[in-house]
Formats: C-alpha cells, structure tokens, sequence
C-alpha cells in the first residue's frame, strides 16, 4: 500500500518516486525530526526570550505568525497540545503517519520542516494532507473534510479544504504510484530537478546561472 509521502513525492515528480523507492534507507535527515519537534512547543517558544537556531525567521515575525493562527484557527490550542501525537493511519488506498491528530471532529495535522510558499501549501503536501485526511475518516467511519499543514519554523499554519479539485489531485497522484513500474519520463519542468537528490542518475544536466547569462 503506498504511503502519504508516496502520493506527494509523485505530485511533484514521479521520476523522483521511482529512484527513492530503489534506497534502502528512506527515513529523513536528523535535522528534519529537529525542527520537526518545534510543532509541539508553541506555547514555550511563544514565551521563550530567545528562539531555536532552526528557526531562521526574527523572533518578532515568528511570534506574529503564531499569534495569527491562533486568532485564525478555532482550534489551534488542540494543535498546540495534541490528544494524540504520531499517529499511524492505515485507510482504503493509502498509509502514513499523522503527526497530530484532534478529535471530535477528527483533523490530521501534518508538520512540514520547509518554507511555506506566500500562500496556502505548495501542490505535493496539499496531497499529502488529503491522504491523510482519507485514510483517518477510513479509519474513524466519519468525514474528514479538513487537514492542518504547519510550518512550524515559520510559525505558519495553514488549513487544506478537500474541495473536487483538491481530491482529484490525490487521485491522480495515486493512480500514478500504483502505475510505476519503471522510470516515467523525465519531467519538461527541469526547475524542479536542481534540488533532487538523484538528479546524476536521471541524467538530467542542470545548468548554473552564469551559463544561462552567457
């Protein structure tokens, strides 16, 4: 059964999918469980004097975000201490793990360590968060029509609605993990590839910036 972050890796690149699932170690880097830990001090940080290194906003900015997701969200207190933390769903199509789970109504909450784009959550993770969101209301018998993303060295929070659109994202990133079976063409959008790790073995040649200019 693919994973949450199957269906997000083949949103943004199925190429990228096919040559991770060939590495025998797939758990993230020490440094992301770090910053990963900061979506579950919120109140501390917001009355801390100073902030983590991993947080590379000023602690003013980092401080306003959260004091904006508080005002935003009628349950950010529920995200700022969790009944249940990493939480292992198991739904219909997919598996993962929720980083938070509230209840009554049941949301997923999932905590990403990168930037948050200007506004809402970038394509891959909106994925992500409506995997989730199936498989907990698989699990609970119940409709989830909600996940949080947060972006907790921002201090940024962010609500994905399973609108049409959005559920018709899931499922065609879900046909496509269930269709790979070799390397899928290289993608057209080769911006996406300078920050892959496998870009050598895709034979993708990026070129740098001074290149382009002469």
């Amino acid at each position: 059964m693919p994973t949450f972050r199957d269906l997000a890796i083949a949103a943004y690149c199925p190429r990228q999918l096919y040559y991770e699932r060939r590495e025998d170690d797939r758990s993230p880097p020490p440094e992301v469980a770090d910053k990963r830990k900061l979506a579950f001090q919120y109140p501390e940080l917001l009355e801390a004097s100073s902030l983590p290194d991993e947080i590379p906003v000023t602690p003013t900015q980092f401080r306003t975000n959260l004091h904006c997701a508080r005002a935003r969200f009628d349950r950010f207190e529920e995200l700022a201490a969790p009944p249940t933390e990493m939480v292992s769903l198991e739904g219909k199509d997919v598996r993962g793990v929720a980083h938070k789970v509230l209840d009554n109504p049941p949301v997923p909450s999932l905590v990403f360590t990168g930037s948050p784009p200007p506004e809402g959550v970038w394509h891959p993770q909106t994925v992500h968060a409506v995997a989730a969101a199936k498989a907990l209301s698989w699990e609970r018998k119940t409709p989830v029509e909600r996940a949080f993303v947060e972006f907790p060295t921002h201090g940024i929070v962010r609500e994905v609605r399973l609108t049409t659109r959005k559920k018709a994202a899931y499922r065609r990133a879900l046909r496509t993990v269930r269709a790979l079976d070799g390397p899928p063409p290289r993608l057209k959008n080769r911006e996406k590839c300078g920050a892959c790790d496998f870009r050598t073995k895709c034979g993708v040649k990026t070129r740098s910036l001074r290149s382009l200019l002469s």
